[in-house]
Protein backbone atom coordinates (compact mmCIF):
# COMPACT_ATOMS: atom_id res chain seq x y z
CA UNK A 1 0.00 0.00 0.00
CA UNK A 2 1.41 3.44 -0.88
CA UNK A 3 2.49 5.42 2.15
CA UNK A 4 0.24 8.34 1.26
CA UNK A 5 -2.81 6.05 1.11
CA UNK A 6 -1.91 4.38 4.41
CA UNK A 7 -1.54 7.75 6.09
CA UNK A 8 -4.77 9.05 4.55
CA UNK A 9 -6.79 6.08 5.77
CA UNK A 10 -5.46 6.36 9.33
CA UNK A 11 -5.96 10.15 9.30
CA UNK A 12 -9.58 9.89 8.11
CA UNK A 13 -10.57 6.98 10.37
CA UNK A 14 -9.08 8.58 13.48
CA UNK A 15 -10.54 11.98 12.65
CA UNK A 16 -13.98 10.47 12.04
CA UNK A 17 -14.03 8.94 15.54
CA UNK A 18 -13.48 12.37 17.09
CA UNK A 19 -16.06 13.97 14.81
CA UNK A 20 -18.58 11.42 16.06
CA UNK A 21 -17.54 12.02 19.67
CA UNK A 22 -18.21 15.75 19.42
CA UNK A 23 -21.50 15.26 17.58
CA UNK A 24 -22.62 12.65 20.11
CA UNK A 25 -23.10 15.45 22.63
CA UNK A 26 -25.56 17.20 20.33
CA UNK A 27 -27.35 13.98 19.43
CA UNK A 28 -27.86 13.00 23.08
CA UNK A 29 -28.69 16.49 24.37
CA UNK A 30 -32.47 16.42 23.62
CA UNK A 31 -32.80 13.32 25.79
CA UNK A 32 -30.27 13.74 28.63
CA UNK A 33 -29.38 17.43 28.49
CA UNK A 34 -25.93 19.02 28.33
CA UNK A 35 -23.82 18.57 31.42
CA UNK A 36 -20.43 17.40 32.59
CA UNK A 37 -21.99 13.99 33.12
CA UNK A 38 -23.17 13.89 29.50
CA UNK A 39 -19.70 14.52 28.12
CA UNK A 40 -18.09 12.24 30.70
CA UNK A 41 -20.31 9.38 29.56
CA UNK A 42 -19.66 10.05 25.88
CA UNK A 43 -15.89 10.40 26.27
CA UNK A 44 -15.73 7.23 28.35
CA UNK A 45 -17.73 5.19 25.84
CA UNK A 46 -15.73 6.43 22.85
CA UNK A 47 -12.43 5.78 24.64
CA UNK A 48 -13.64 2.26 25.44
CA UNK A 49 -14.47 1.84 21.76
CA UNK A 50 -11.05 3.10 20.69
CA UNK A 51 -9.27 0.74 23.09
CA UNK A 52 -11.42 -2.21 22.06
CA UNK A 53 -11.01 -1.52 18.37
CA UNK A 54 -7.26 -1.06 18.59
CA UNK A 55 -6.86 -4.34 20.49
CA UNK A 56 -9.18 -6.39 18.28
CA UNK A 57 -7.81 -4.81 15.11
CA UNK A 58 -4.28 -5.79 16.09
CA UNK A 59 -5.38 -9.31 17.05
CA UNK A 60 -7.15 -9.80 13.71
CA UNK A 61 -4.27 -8.34 11.74
CA UNK A 62 -1.96 -11.02 13.14
CA UNK A 63 -4.32 -13.85 12.15
CA UNK A 64 -5.90 -12.71 8.89
CA UNK A 65 -4.87 -10.77 5.82
CA UNK A 66 -5.35 -7.11 6.88
CA UNK A 67 -5.84 -6.13 3.22
CA UNK A 68 -8.96 -8.24 3.23
CA UNK A 69 -10.30 -6.74 6.48
CA UNK A 70 -9.51 -3.06 5.92
CA UNK A 71 -12.31 -2.24 3.45
CA UNK A 72 -14.81 -3.89 5.78
CA UNK A 73 -13.65 -1.76 8.70
CA UNK A 74 -14.25 1.44 6.72
CA UNK A 75 -17.59 0.35 5.28
CA UNK A 76 -18.82 -1.10 8.57
CA UNK A 77 -17.63 1.84 10.64
CA UNK A 78 -19.29 4.31 8.30
CA UNK A 79 -22.57 2.40 8.20
CA UNK A 80 -22.71 2.07 11.98
CA UNK A 81 -21.92 5.77 12.39
CA UNK A 82 -25.04 6.62 10.40
CA UNK A 83 -27.05 4.04 12.34
CA UNK A 84 -26.24 5.94 15.55
CA UNK A 85 -28.79 8.62 14.63
CA UNK A 86 -31.95 6.45 14.50
CA UNK A 87 -30.74 4.28 17.40
CA UNK A 88 -30.22 7.21 19.76
CA UNK A 89 -33.57 8.72 18.75
CA UNK A 90 -35.32 5.38 19.24
CA UNK A 91 -34.00 4.68 22.72
CA UNK A 92 -33.83 8.33 23.77
CA UNK A 93 -37.51 8.92 22.99
CA UNK A 94 -38.49 6.28 25.54
CA UNK A 95 -37.94 8.89 28.24
CA UNK A 96 -35.40 7.10 30.40
CA UNK A 97 -34.22 10.31 32.06
CA UNK A 98 -30.82 12.01 32.35
CA UNK A 99 -29.11 9.71 34.86
CA UNK A 100 -25.47 8.63 34.33
CA UNK A 101 -26.42 5.01 33.45
CA UNK A 102 -28.84 6.27 30.79
CA UNK A 103 -26.18 8.62 29.39
CA UNK A 104 -23.67 5.77 29.13
CA UNK A 105 -26.31 3.47 27.65
CA UNK A 106 -27.35 5.93 24.90
CA UNK A 107 -23.72 6.76 24.12
CA UNK A 108 -22.87 3.06 23.91
CA UNK A 109 -25.87 2.21 21.74
CA UNK A 110 -24.96 4.90 19.26
CA UNK A 111 -21.20 5.24 19.31
CA UNK A 112 -19.34 2.29 20.83
CA UNK A 113 -19.37 0.07 17.74
CA UNK A 114 -18.46 2.73 15.14
CA UNK A 115 -15.66 3.98 17.42
CA UNK A 116 -14.34 0.44 17.86
CA UNK A 117 -14.50 -0.56 14.21
CA UNK A 118 -12.94 2.66 12.93
CA UNK A 119 -10.19 2.37 15.56
CA UNK A 120 -9.29 -1.04 14.13
CA UNK A 121 -8.15 0.70 10.94
CA UNK A 122 -4.82 1.87 12.40
CA UNK A 123 -3.49 -1.55 13.51
CA UNK A 124 -4.65 -3.08 10.22
CA UNK A 125 -2.76 -0.43 8.24
CA UNK A 126 0.29 -0.79 10.49
CA UNK A 127 0.40 -4.53 9.74
CA UNK A 128 0.14 -3.88 6.01
CA UNK A 129 2.97 -1.34 6.11
CA UNK A 130 5.38 -3.43 8.17
CA UNK A 131 7.81 -4.78 5.59
CA UNK A 132 10.46 -5.63 8.19
CA UNK A 133 10.94 -5.62 11.93
CA UNK A 134 13.66 -3.01 11.49
CA UNK A 135 11.03 -0.43 10.48
CA UNK A 136 8.55 -1.16 13.27
CA UNK A 137 9.28 1.98 15.26
CA UNK A 138 9.13 4.26 12.22
CA UNK A 139 5.91 2.76 10.86
CA UNK A 140 4.08 2.65 14.19
CA UNK A 141 5.31 6.07 15.27
CA UNK A 142 4.46 7.83 12.01
CA UNK A 143 1.02 6.30 11.68
CA UNK A 144 0.26 7.04 15.34
CA UNK A 145 1.23 10.66 14.75
CA UNK A 146 -0.92 10.83 11.61
CA UNK A 147 -3.85 9.33 13.50
CA UNK A 148 -3.45 11.90 16.28
CA UNK A 149 -3.30 14.68 13.69
CA UNK A 150 -6.54 13.40 12.18
CA UNK A 151 -8.14 13.41 15.60
CA UNK A 152 -7.06 17.00 16.19
CA UNK A 153 -8.43 18.12 12.85
CA UNK A 154 -11.68 16.28 13.56
CA UNK A 155 -12.06 17.99 16.93
CA UNK A 156 -11.26 21.49 15.72
CA UNK A 157 -13.27 21.36 12.50
CA UNK A 158 -16.30 19.87 14.21
CA UNK A 159 -16.26 22.06 17.31
CA UNK A 160 -15.41 25.33 15.62
CA UNK A 161 -17.08 24.93 12.20
CA UNK A 162 -19.45 22.03 11.62
CA UNK A 163 -21.57 22.29 14.77
CA UNK A 164 -22.18 25.99 14.18
CA UNK A 165 -22.77 25.71 10.43
CA UNK A 166 -24.82 22.52 9.99
CA UNK A 167 -27.37 20.34 11.82
CA UNK A 168 -25.96 17.22 13.43
CA UNK A 169 -27.82 14.57 11.43
CA UNK A 170 -26.60 15.50 7.93
CA UNK A 171 -23.02 15.86 9.18
CA UNK A 172 -23.09 12.32 10.61
CA UNK A 173 -24.66 10.99 7.40
CA UNK A 174 -22.02 12.68 5.25
CA UNK A 175 -19.12 11.47 7.42
CA UNK A 176 -20.50 7.93 7.48
CA UNK A 177 -21.26 8.03 3.78
CA UNK A 178 -17.74 9.13 2.89
CA UNK A 179 -16.32 6.29 4.98
CA UNK A 180 -18.57 3.80 3.17
CA UNK A 181 -17.49 5.18 -0.22
CA UNK A 182 -13.83 4.99 0.80
CA UNK A 183 -14.28 1.40 1.96
CA UNK A 184 -16.08 0.30 -1.20
CA UNK A 185 -13.44 1.98 -3.36
CA UNK A 186 -10.66 0.24 -1.45
CA UNK A 187 -12.53 -3.06 -1.73
CA UNK A 188 -12.79 -2.72 -5.48
CA UNK A 189 -9.11 -1.77 -5.82
CA UNK A 190 -7.89 -4.57 -3.57
CA UNK A 191 -9.40 -7.37 -5.60
CA UNK A 192 -12.67 -7.78 -3.69
CA UNK A 193 -11.17 -10.14 -1.16
CA UNK A 194 -13.98 -9.50 1.31
CA UNK A 195 -17.28 -11.28 0.47
CA UNK A 196 -19.52 -9.05 -1.62
CA UNK A 197 -22.50 -9.91 0.58
CA UNK A 198 -20.87 -8.28 3.60
CA UNK A 199 -20.03 -5.11 1.70
CA UNK A 200 -23.50 -4.95 0.18
CA UNK A 201 -25.08 -5.48 3.59
CA UNK A 202 -23.11 -2.64 5.12
CA UNK A 203 -23.99 -0.33 2.23
CA UNK A 204 -27.66 -1.27 2.58
CA UNK A 205 -27.50 -0.59 6.34
CA UNK A 206 -25.97 2.83 5.68
CA UNK A 207 -28.64 3.66 3.11
CA UNK A 208 -31.51 2.48 5.31
CA UNK A 209 -30.19 4.35 8.35
CA UNK A 210 -29.73 7.51 6.30
CA UNK A 211 -33.29 7.29 5.08
CA UNK A 212 -34.63 6.67 8.57
CA UNK A 213 -32.63 9.59 9.92
CA UNK A 214 -33.96 11.97 7.28
CA UNK A 215 -37.57 10.79 7.13
CA UNK A 216 -38.20 10.44 10.86
CA UNK A 217 -38.50 13.79 12.56
CA UNK A 218 -36.00 14.47 15.30
CA UNK A 219 -36.94 16.30 18.48
CA UNK A 220 -35.43 19.61 17.33
CA UNK A 221 -37.37 22.30 15.54
CA UNK A 222 -34.18 24.34 15.40
CA UNK A 223 -30.77 22.87 16.13
CA UNK A 224 -28.35 25.58 17.19
CA UNK A 225 -24.69 25.37 18.07
CA UNK A 226 -25.72 24.90 21.72
CA UNK A 227 -29.30 23.66 21.96
CA UNK A 228 -32.00 21.52 20.47
CA UNK A 229 -34.81 24.09 20.47
CA UNK A 230 -38.50 23.89 19.76
CA UNK A 231 -41.54 26.11 20.28
CA UNK A 232 -44.88 24.57 21.23
CA UNK A 233 -48.27 26.25 21.00
CA UNK A 234 -50.41 26.08 24.14
CA UNK A 235 -53.58 24.25 23.13
CA UNK A 236 -55.50 25.89 25.99
CA UNK A 237 -54.19 29.41 25.38
CA UNK A 238 -53.89 30.22 21.66
CA UNK A 239 -51.45 33.07 22.23
CA UNK A 240 -49.26 31.00 24.57
CA UNK A 241 -45.92 29.61 23.45
CA UNK A 242 -43.49 27.35 25.30
CA UNK A 243 -39.79 27.36 24.46
CA UNK A 244 -38.01 24.06 25.06
CA UNK A 245 -34.20 23.92 25.11
CA UNK A 246 -32.97 20.32 25.10
CA UNK A 247 -34.82 18.63 28.00
CA UNK A 248 -35.83 21.83 29.81
CA UNK A 249 -39.10 23.73 29.54
CA UNK A 250 -37.27 27.02 29.54
CA UNK A 251 -39.76 29.83 28.93
CA UNK A 252 -43.43 30.55 28.42
CA UNK A 253 -44.50 33.59 26.41
CA UNK A 254 -47.98 35.00 25.89
CA UNK A 255 -47.75 36.83 22.58
CA UNK A 256 -50.67 39.08 23.54
CA UNK A 257 -49.87 39.70 27.21
CA UNK A 258 -46.24 40.03 28.39
CA UNK A 259 -47.43 40.35 32.00
CA UNK A 260 -48.77 36.79 31.95
CA UNK A 261 -46.18 34.54 33.57
CA UNK A 262 -47.12 30.89 33.30
CA UNK A 263 -44.09 29.30 34.95
CA UNK A 264 -44.07 29.45 38.74
CA UNK A 265 -40.40 30.39 38.94
CA UNK A 266 -41.11 33.45 36.78
CA UNK A 267 -44.00 34.39 39.07
CA UNK A 268 -41.72 34.09 42.10
CA UNK A 269 -39.09 36.17 40.33
CA UNK A 270 -41.75 38.82 39.64
CA UNK A 271 -42.66 38.82 43.36
CA UNK A 272 -39.03 39.61 44.17
CA UNK A 273 -38.82 42.37 41.57
CA UNK A 274 -42.12 43.93 42.61
CA UNK A 275 -41.19 43.81 46.30
CA UNK A 276 -37.72 45.31 46.03
CA UNK A 277 -38.58 48.42 44.00
CA UNK A 278 -41.51 50.90 44.14
CA UNK A 279 -44.41 49.96 41.83
CA UNK A 280 -44.00 51.20 38.28
CA UNK A 281 -40.50 52.54 38.81
CA UNK A 282 -38.31 51.93 35.74
CA UNK A 283 -35.33 49.68 36.40
CA UNK A 284 -31.97 49.26 34.74
CA UNK A 285 -31.59 45.50 34.56
CA UNK A 286 -29.02 43.01 33.35
CA UNK A 287 -30.28 39.53 32.49
CA UNK A 288 -27.81 36.65 32.57
CA UNK A 289 -29.52 34.36 30.09
CA UNK A 290 -32.34 35.27 27.76
CA UNK A 291 -34.22 32.15 26.70
CA UNK A 292 -37.67 33.35 25.69
CA UNK A 293 -37.07 36.85 27.13
CA UNK A 294 -40.16 36.56 29.34
CA UNK A 295 -38.76 38.59 32.25
CA UNK A 296 -37.32 41.46 30.15
CA UNK A 297 -40.70 41.80 28.47
CA UNK A 298 -42.47 41.65 31.81
CA UNK A 299 -40.28 44.47 33.12
CA UNK A 300 -40.99 46.60 30.06
CA UNK A 301 -44.75 46.07 30.48
CA UNK A 302 -45.12 46.69 34.22
CA UNK A 303 -42.32 49.25 34.54
CA UNK A 304 -42.37 51.36 31.36
CA UNK A 305 -39.05 52.99 30.68
CA UNK A 306 -37.05 50.10 32.12
CA UNK A 307 -33.87 49.29 30.27
CA UNK A 308 -32.82 45.66 29.96
CA UNK A 309 -29.51 44.32 28.74
CA UNK A 310 -29.75 40.60 28.03
CA UNK A 311 -26.61 38.47 27.93
CA UNK A 312 -27.68 35.48 25.84
CA UNK A 313 -25.25 32.76 24.83
CA UNK A 314 -26.89 31.67 21.60
CA UNK A 315 -27.63 34.07 18.71
CA UNK A 316 -29.82 31.43 17.07
CA UNK A 317 -32.15 31.48 20.08
CA UNK A 318 -32.50 35.25 19.70
CA UNK A 319 -33.43 34.72 16.04
CA UNK A 320 -35.96 32.06 17.04
CA UNK A 321 -37.46 34.45 19.60
CA UNK A 322 -37.82 37.14 16.96
CA UNK A 323 -39.36 34.78 14.42
CA UNK A 324 -41.75 32.79 16.61
CA UNK A 325 -42.03 34.45 20.03
CA UNK A 326 -42.66 38.07 19.02
CA UNK A 327 -39.42 39.47 20.40
CA UNK A 328 -38.72 43.05 19.34
CA UNK A 329 -35.36 44.54 20.26
CA UNK A 330 -34.91 48.28 20.70
CA UNK A 331 -32.90 50.79 22.74
CA UNK A 332 -34.67 49.69 25.94
CA UNK A 333 -34.26 45.97 25.27
CA UNK A 334 -30.79 45.15 24.01
CA UNK A 335 -29.03 41.82 23.67
CA UNK A 336 -25.37 40.87 23.60
CA UNK A 337 -24.69 37.31 22.45
CA UNK A 338 -21.84 35.14 23.64
CA UNK A 339 -20.67 33.91 27.01
CA UNK A 340 -22.44 35.86 29.76
CA UNK A 341 -19.48 35.90 32.12
CA UNK A 342 -17.17 37.37 29.51
CA UNK A 343 -19.76 39.94 28.45
CA UNK A 344 -20.61 40.92 32.03
CA UNK A 345 -17.05 42.21 32.37
CA UNK A 346 -17.93 44.88 29.81
CA UNK A 347 -20.95 46.15 31.77
CA UNK A 348 -20.27 49.37 33.64
CA UNK A 349 -19.76 49.38 37.40
CA UNK A 350 -22.78 50.49 39.50
CA UNK A 351 -24.94 50.55 36.37
CA UNK A 352 -27.79 48.18 37.29
CA UNK A 353 -30.53 48.16 39.90
CA UNK A 354 -31.29 44.52 39.13
CA UNK A 355 -29.37 41.51 37.82
CA UNK A 356 -31.41 38.42 36.99
CA UNK A 357 -29.68 35.06 36.65
CA UNK A 358 -31.64 32.66 34.45
CA UNK A 359 -29.06 30.71 32.43
CA UNK A 360 -29.18 26.94 32.17
CA UNK A 361 -27.52 24.03 30.44
CA UNK A 362 -30.08 21.30 31.06
CA UNK A 363 -31.14 21.49 34.72
CA UNK A 364 -27.82 22.99 35.71
CA UNK A 365 -26.67 26.57 35.88
CA UNK A 366 -23.36 26.67 33.95
CA UNK A 367 -20.75 26.23 36.65
CA UNK A 368 -18.74 29.34 35.79
CA UNK A 369 -21.88 31.42 36.44
CA UNK A 370 -22.14 30.13 40.01
CA UNK A 371 -18.75 30.92 41.54
CA UNK A 372 -17.69 33.58 44.01
CA UNK A 373 -15.61 35.25 41.32
CA UNK A 374 -18.65 35.60 39.07
CA UNK A 375 -20.86 36.77 41.93
CA UNK A 376 -18.27 39.41 42.78
CA UNK A 377 -18.56 40.73 39.22
CA UNK A 378 -22.35 40.81 39.60
CA UNK A 379 -21.88 42.84 42.78
CA UNK A 380 -19.61 45.22 40.88
CA UNK A 381 -22.30 45.85 38.25
CA UNK A 382 -25.04 46.42 40.84
CA UNK A 383 -25.63 49.75 42.53
CA UNK A 384 -25.20 49.81 46.33
CA UNK A 385 -28.87 48.95 46.90
CA UNK A 386 -29.17 46.72 43.82
CA UNK A 387 -30.61 43.19 43.84
CA UNK A 388 -29.31 39.96 42.34
CA UNK A 389 -32.12 37.41 41.79
CA UNK A 390 -31.02 33.97 40.63
CA UNK A 391 -33.16 31.07 39.42
CA UNK A 392 -31.78 27.62 40.26
CA UNK A 393 -33.09 24.06 40.14
CA UNK A 394 -32.24 21.34 42.64
CA UNK A 395 -33.73 18.39 44.47
CA UNK A 396 -32.83 15.64 46.90
CA UNK A 397 -30.25 16.87 49.39
CA UNK A 398 -30.17 20.32 47.72
CA UNK A 399 -26.40 20.25 47.55
CA UNK A 400 -26.17 22.85 44.82
CA UNK A 401 -28.67 25.28 46.36
CA UNK A 402 -26.88 25.09 49.71
CA UNK A 403 -23.50 25.73 48.07
CA UNK A 404 -24.83 28.63 45.99
CA UNK A 405 -26.41 30.25 49.04
CA UNK A 406 -23.07 29.94 50.83
CA UNK A 407 -21.39 31.55 47.82
CA UNK A 408 -23.83 34.48 47.75
CA UNK A 409 -23.35 35.01 51.50
CA UNK A 410 -19.60 35.22 50.96
CA UNK A 411 -20.13 38.28 48.73
CA UNK A 412 -23.36 40.04 49.73
CA UNK A 413 -24.50 41.37 53.10
CA UNK A 414 -28.04 40.01 52.75
CA UNK A 415 -29.27 36.78 51.17
CA UNK A 416 -32.70 35.14 50.98
CA UNK A 417 -34.15 31.92 49.57
CA UNK A 418 -37.64 31.98 48.05
CA UNK A 419 -39.58 28.77 47.53
CA UNK A 420 -42.49 26.62 48.73
CA UNK A 421 -42.12 25.28 52.27
CA UNK A 422 -41.62 21.69 51.13
CA UNK A 423 -38.66 22.70 49.00
CA UNK A 424 -37.08 24.74 51.77
CA UNK A 425 -37.47 21.68 53.98
CA UNK A 426 -35.73 19.54 51.32
CA UNK A 427 -38.72 17.21 51.02
CA UNK A 428 -39.37 18.22 47.40
CA UNK A 429 -37.32 19.56 44.53
CA UNK A 430 -37.83 22.23 41.90
CA UNK A 431 -37.02 25.88 41.30
CA UNK A 432 -35.63 28.17 43.98
CA UNK A 433 -35.18 31.92 43.69
CA UNK A 434 -32.05 33.11 45.48
CA UNK A 435 -31.95 36.82 46.30
CA UNK A 436 -28.81 38.74 47.27
CA UNK A 437 -28.17 42.39 48.01
CA UNK A 438 -26.07 44.70 50.14
CA UNK A 439 -29.34 46.31 51.22
CA UNK A 440 -31.93 44.56 53.43
CA UNK A 441 -34.25 42.21 51.55
CA UNK A 442 -38.01 42.76 52.15
CA UNK A 443 -38.85 39.16 53.02
CA UNK A 444 -42.32 40.02 54.30
CA UNK A 445 -43.27 41.88 51.13
CA UNK A 446 -42.15 38.95 48.98
CA UNK A 447 -44.20 36.52 51.07
CA UNK A 448 -47.27 38.75 50.83
CA UNK A 449 -46.88 39.09 47.07
CA UNK A 450 -46.78 35.32 46.75
CA UNK A 451 -49.85 34.90 48.94
CA UNK A 452 -51.72 37.57 46.96
CA UNK A 453 -51.54 35.44 43.83
CA UNK A 454 -52.53 32.31 45.76
CA UNK A 455 -49.10 30.74 46.09
CA UNK A 456 -47.31 29.45 49.18
CA UNK A 457 -43.77 30.72 48.75
CA UNK A 458 -41.86 31.36 51.93
CA UNK A 459 -38.72 33.42 52.37
CA UNK A 460 -35.77 32.25 54.42
CA UNK A 461 -33.66 35.32 55.14
CA UNK A 462 -32.55 35.30 58.79
CA UNK A 463 -28.81 34.63 59.22
CA UNK A 464 -29.26 31.76 61.66
CA UNK A 465 -31.76 30.03 59.41
CA UNK A 466 -29.48 30.46 56.41
CA UNK A 467 -26.54 29.10 58.37
CA UNK A 468 -28.52 26.03 59.29
CA UNK A 469 -29.77 25.64 55.70
CA UNK A 470 -26.31 25.75 54.15
CA UNK A 471 -25.03 23.22 56.67
CA UNK A 472 -21.38 24.09 56.16
CA UNK A 473 -21.55 23.86 52.37
CA UNK A 474 -18.41 24.97 50.57
CA UNK A 475 -18.31 28.27 48.71
CA UNK A 476 -18.14 27.65 44.97
CA UNK A 477 -15.02 29.05 43.34
CA UNK A 478 -13.44 29.01 39.91
CA UNK A 479 -11.06 26.41 41.27
CA UNK A 480 -13.80 24.12 42.61
CA UNK A 481 -17.43 24.27 41.48
CA UNK A 482 -18.78 20.72 40.99
CA UNK A 483 -22.27 21.93 40.12
CA UNK A 484 -23.39 18.87 38.16
CA UNK A 485 -22.30 16.57 40.97
CA UNK A 486 -24.02 18.67 43.64
CA UNK A 487 -27.38 18.58 41.88
CA UNK A 488 -29.78 16.11 43.44
CA UNK A 489 -30.75 13.05 41.37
Amino acid sequence: MPRWLAGALVFVASGSVLVLEILAGRLLAPYVGVSLETYTGIIGVVLAGIATGAWIGGWLADRHDPRRLLPGALVGGGALAITAVPLVRLFGSVGLGPSPPVIVFLAAVGFFLPSAILSAVTPLVVKIQLDSVAETGTVVGSLSAIGTAGSLVGVFVTGFVLVAAFPTTPVIIVVGGLLVVAGVTLWLRSGRRLPAQLVAGAVALAAASSGASVIADGPCQVETAYFCARVEVDSERPTGRTLWLDTLRHSYIDLADPTYLELTYAQSMADVIDSTAPPGEPLDAVHVGGGGFSLPRYLAAVRPGSRSLVLELDPSIVELDEQQLGLVLDDDLRVVTGDARNNLRNVATDSAALVIGDAFGGRSVPWHLTTREFVEDVDRVLRPDGVYALNVIDQGALGFVRAEVATLRAVFDHVAIVGPPERLAATAGGNFILVASDAPIPAGAITRASAARGDTDQVLADPDGLEEFTGGADVLTDDHAPVDQLLGP
